[in-house]
C-alpha cells in the first residue's frame, strides 16, 4: 500500500542557514524516496490564526510551505521517524494513495 505524506512548514524555518524544506527534500533523496515536491502557498494561516498572504509584503515573509511525497507505507513511516528530529514545529499528515504507472 502506498501513502501520500505531507509536511507543513513555515517558509522561514531553517537549519544551519538552509531552508528546512530543502533539508527535508535532501533527506528524502538520501533515504531513497523516488520523488518529492515542495509547494509554496499564496495564502494561509496556522494554529495561531495569523493570516499570511503573498500580496501584502508585510505578511508574506513566512508563507506556508508543504513538502509532499508518495511512498510505500512501511518506508514512509521509517522516513517520517527520521524527519521528526528535524522538525521543531510543523505538521505531518499521511493518507492512503492509489498509484498508477
Amino acid at each position: 500500500m502506498h501513502v501520500l505524506v505531507r509536511i507543513f512548514l513555515k517558509e522561514s524555518e531553517e537549519i544551519e542557514g538552509k531552508p528546512l524544506y530543502r533539508v527535508i527534500v535532501e533527506e528524502l533523496r538520501k533515504k531513497g524516496v523516488r520523488g518529492a515536491t515542495v509547494l509554496k502557498a499564496i495564502l494561509g494561516y496556522g494554529t495561531t490564526g495569523k493570516m499570511y498572504y503573498e500580496g501584502i509584503e508585510a505578511l508574506s515573509y513566512d508563507l506556508p510551505v508543504v513538502v509532499e511525497f508518495v511512498e510505500e507505507e512501511e518506508k514512509a513511516l521509517g522516513v517520517i521517524e527520521n524527519l521528526k528530529e528535524l522538525l521543531s514545529s510543523g505538521l505531518i499528515t499521511m493518507e492512503s494513495a492509489e498509484v498508477w504507472g
